[in-house]
């Protein structure tokens, strides 16, 4: 099976399914010297363990990361790091009726066209578990450009039709701190409140729903990103469409753009630098400087309580109803894995930089 590794000169491998014995990730390229502990995987993977709220499944993992290699005394030591995480509470039982039929929305089918087979406990490797390697791997890639000064911060921006009101925001230097504070990652307080009545009563109805995740990367300089096909904002988009519940991503104005005029979208700059920054920190595929902003659109949870028209492996024609343990709503548990991935990117175009002028 190839395609799990990304990056090129920090590159990171996961591995596992959502119910075999255990998960991880390969991290390979990370310098030498880097303080890491397992400590600071930990604070990254609870962020994305199910919250006390309406959104999430009852599926409790412990997702405790274990440093196997690639780290002594404290620092890294520039071989590959080895992370393992093992699942604790899968409850496979719950898939028995579902293995010979495909479940709309989810990878069933497109697996075992591809492979002939598919791992139905709990959807295996197209399941969103996966992602818990990628917030540990993530976790290191994070501290790595924080010795640059790069931070990476993701938050909820909207789920379904409610969205943020940028009013009711706090200031910067306090973006951080409530977004991490609240279950639904949402710096809008009157937001979340309305989407936890939202979630409640779709979970209540059997069904689930979508939402945006927003980005954004503070103290990037300028310069970062490989043309032509590895410019960053393509890296970025990659990243962020590898994940499976994310169906589209916007780079600054996004889709907005399309109906701009140039006078409008160009980012005009004097002697202090641009006056605007439609473009998102991105030009030409390489950074300006200014804030990288992005938006990832996700889609609903597939696994709904609703009955719906369907298959099995036979090709004969059925009805199914999902029951088990589900989320309705993929934020704000994806909330840490955009981060994750975009801190990859941005760990593995600094490398590069470094070698790409005397």
């Amino acid at each position: 099976m190839a395609g799990n590794t990304f990056g090129k000169l920090f590159r990171v491998t996961t591995w596992g399914e959502s119910h075999g014995d255990a998960l991880g990730a390969i991290i390979d390229g990370c310098p030498a010297g880097l303080e890491i502990n397992e400590a600071d995987i930990q604070q990254a993977l609870d962020r994305r363990r199910p919250k006390k709220n309406a959104a999430s499944t009852t599926r409790e993992e412990g997702d405790v990361a274990d440093i196997l290699s690639g780290v002594f005394e404290g620092k890294t030591t520039g071989t590959p790091i080895a992370l393992l995480i093992r699942n604790s509470d899968a409850r496979s039982s719950s898939y028995d009726e579902l293995k010979d039929i495909f479940r709309p929305g989810h990878g069933d089918f497109t697996y075992r066209q591809k492979y002939g087979s598919r791992d139905w406990r709990g959807g295996g490797r197209a399941s969103g578990r996966e992602t818990a390697a990628r917030v540990a791997a993530g976790a290191i890639a994070g501290k790595l450009i924080g010795t640059a000064g790069l931070e990476v911060l993701a938050y909820t921006q909207a789920i379904g039709e409610i969205e943020v009101n940028c009013d009711n925001m706090p200031k910067d230097k306090d973006l951080l701190r409530i977004v991490r504070s609240n279950t639904l990652f949402c710096p809008d307080a009157q937001a979340a409140q309305a989407m936890e009545k939202k979630l409640a009563a779709l979970r209540c109805a059997g069904d689930s729903i979508g939402g945006v995740v927003k980005i954004i990367v503070r103290g990037c300089p300028a310069g970062l990103g490989e043309p032509v096909f590895d410019k960053m904002d393509a890296l970025l988009a990659a990243a962020l469409m590898s994940i499976g519940s994310v169906k589209a991503v916007e780079v600054g104005d996004g889709f907005a753009a399309a109906g701009m005029k140039g006078s409008e979208f160009n980012d005009q700059m004097n002697k202090k630098g641009f006056l605007t920054n439609h473009a998102g920190g991105i030009l030409a595929g390489i950074t300006t400087g200014a804030e990288i902003v992005l938006r990832a659109y996700c889609k609903p949870v597939p696994s709904i309580g609703r009955q719906q028209q369907t298959i099995n492996i036979q090709g004969k024609e059925q009805k199914i109803k999902i029951q088990g343990r589900h989320d309705v709503c993929v934020l704000p548990r994806i909330v840490p894995v955009c981060e994750a991935m975009v801190s990859i990117v941005l760990a593995d175009l600094w490398l590069r930089q470094k070698a790409a002028r005397i």
